[in-house]
């Protein structure tokens, strides 16, 4: 390669000054702080979350719900799963989460990125996937991301495919629709804790579920977006038919958490569908519009009383 002579070098320096002085040029310093403050909140984030773990581990036993801390999860499913995995026998610290979007809010990336656990997240968006893909922690932690739309039909060779079978750490199911047609599919794994999404519009004490349909989107099944997944419930009675417990559910009213029979013990116990549920004070509802809508809770109910359910109680 020829060298640059003296003032070819000065010319090649001026213009590099000349670009760091323009408007595009004087971002990169400012693109690298914002990048540094999004890492020391990371961390930040993790201090606490910590702080918040040492808490949970000498406390008494108490209800699920009480657990709870957010760092990475929608709700305070980390401080439940982290809970949950401290007193439960896991012989493969690995999960399985589908339904995550981009994975920055999700019920298992605490314990993949504080905890050292390995995972598969599925999710039908492309750009999602993608978007966790470009993640630091992607490299950093041992996480893979697919993309695809789950069904009943192809759960479980989406598991298989990617290499897990057999005992694996918790099993998170949230496809805003045939949660329980999923969960009732899958037979390649057998976690030691379940995390499904349940409908608290459906009440304590009904078993239903939407009927199954491999194409089932929310948005389209109903306008409200409030027509979709199982009651506590059916999933309840689905888990006692796999041989799982209902120990609780959180605080929000969505999330119900189940242990695998084997690996219950004094500090994880099952508890009834009764005292389980939570009436949820959350809204989800939209508009024929697709705007926010604002009903009561009775109110977002009865827009989908009319719509059909199968019922799966014993």
């Amino acid at each position: 390669m020829p060298q640059m002579k003296d003032g070819e070098l000065l010319k090649e320096l001026g213009c590099m000054v000349e670009a760091m002085q323009s408007p595009v040029g004087q971002l990169w310093p400012m693109w690298a702080k914002v990048q540094q403050m999004e890492r020391k909140m990371e961390l930040m984030q993790a201090a606490l979350g910590r702080i918040e773990e040492r808490q949970i581990a000498v406390s008494p036993v108490r209800a699920v719900e009480d657990l709870e801390f957010q760092v990475h999860s929608q709700w305070g499913e980390d401080g439940i799963l982290r809970y949950l995995t401290t007193h439960v026998a896991i012989a493969n610290r690995t999960f399985v989460e589908f339904g995550v979007e981009s994975f920055v809010e999700a019920n298992c990336r605490w314990l993949l990125t504080a905890h050292n656990w390995s995972g598969l997240v599925i999710d039908g968006s492309e750009e999602h996937v993608a978007t966790i893909r470009r993640d630091p922690i992607y490299w950093r932690h041992n996480l893979k991301a697919v993309c695809s739309f789950v069904t009943a039909e192809n759960i479980n060779a989406l598991i298989a495919d990617n290499g897990l079978s057999g005992e694996i750490g918790i099993l998170s199911v949230d496809v805003d629709g045939v949660d329980y047609w999923v969960w009732k599919a899958i037979d390649v794994v057998s976690p030691a804790i379940v995390v499904v999404e349940y409908n608290g519009l459906f009440g304590p004490d009904r078993a239903v579920t939407v009927p199954y349909d491999p194409e089932f989107q929310r948005a389209k099944a109903h306008a409200s977006c409030s027509y979709y997944g199982a009651s506590l419930g059916a999933l309840t009675a689905l888990a006692g038919k796999k041989e799982y417990a209902l120990v609780g559910s959180n605080s929000a009213g969505n999330n119900a958490f189940f242990v695998r029979r084997d690996l219950l013990n004094d500090s994880v116990r099952e508890i009834t569908v009764t005292d389980a549920y939570v009436r949820r004070s959350f809204r989800e509802a939209r508009a024929e519009d697709g705007s926010l809508a604002f009903p009561t809770f009775d109110e977002e109910a009865a827009l989908i009383a009319h719509l059909p359910l199968v019922e799966v109680g014993d």
